[in-house]
């Protein structure tokens, strides 16, 4: 088990979620804009670095 791909594969779900979150939130005006703000740049954040892990892990079998 490769615990840096596993460790980008759940930073990765993580910063979908909050991706969705935000944009629904948005839509549906239901939070102050500063809380959207963070919670959109922490999820930018998590997404492209779980990303960066899972491209830059080898693939070992």
């Amino acid at each position: 088990m490769n615990l840096k791909r596993t460790f980008g594969t759940i930073l990765t779900i993580l910063g979908v979620v909050g991706l969705l979150y935000t944009g629904v939130q948005i839509i549906q005006h239901s939070s102050t804009p500063t809380t959207l703000v963070v919670v959109g740049v922490i999820s930018i954040i998590f997404f492209s670095t779980g990303i960066s892990l899972i491209r830059g892990t080898k693939d070992e079998a």
